[in-house]
Parts: C-alpha cells; structure tokens; sequence
C-alpha cells in the first residue's frame, strides 16, 4: 500500500472516531481507539516507537516517541489540545527527518470538525 492509500485509511479511522467519541478526550483514548482500528483492518504498525537521532556514530536516544506508525510508511502524531501550535508541526517534520518516513498526519482531536484537525505533512519531494 501506498502513503497516499495509508493516509486515506487513517483520515478514515480518525473520522470515525471523532464520530463515536467526540472531542474532549485524553490522548491515549484516542491512540487506544487508532490501534484498535488499525488492527480490526489488519494494518501492521507500532506505538510508541522510540525515535533515535544520529550525530556521527553517536545514536541519541533523546526521548522522541512517535504516536503511531503504520507499515513504516506513514508516521500519526495525535492530539486532543485547544489549538495546534507550531511547535506541533516542527515536531512532526523532525520525527519524519529522523525517521525517513515521507509522510505523516497530526491529528487533534479537540475540535468540532474533524476535518479541521488533519494536517498533512510532508519530508521530501515524494508528492
């Protein structure tokens, strides 16, 4: 499966949960729901999963977790906060610099609109 294809499960996944939970929860409820939902479609992936910088042949466990990944393809950062800060984005951008993974989703849940809580974020000329 492709970025793109994995990308469209997961905005469907996210949908449904903001249908069935609504907003307001904690982050680990709707990470809980995300690998629940993931596995009913039997989608391979972690949660998580520890991040490592490498600075020469040093490797730099610096405490970066990603939310969840799927198939090592496409890389979810969940939120349930008031607003999506710019540090949000700048941590997402460095989890997919460190990762190489070319895309990824932060999500938040607290908003009214589930819509409005999807951003697509890109490392690289994949797209």
């Amino acid at each position: 499966m492709t970025e793109n294809e994995l990308a469209t499960i997961a905005v469907d996944i996210a949908y449904k949960i903001h249908v069935t939970l609504g907003p307001g929860l904690l982050e680990s409820v709707y990470e809980a729901a995300f690998a629940y939902e993931l596995t009913e479609r039997g989608l391979a992936f972690t949660r998580q999963q520890g991040i490592i910088a490498e600075y020469g042949e040093a490797r730099l466990d610096i405490g970066f977790r990603a939310d969840i990944i799927i198939e090592n393809k496409l890389l979810i950062e969940l939120k349930s906060v008031e607003s999506i800060d710019k540090i949000h984005h700048k941590t997402v951008l460095t989890y997919l610099k460190l990762t190489g993974i070319k895309l990824a989703l932060l999500i938040n849940f607290n908003v009214n609109l589930i819509k409005d809580g999807i951003h697509r974020k890109i490392n690289g000329e994949l797209f």
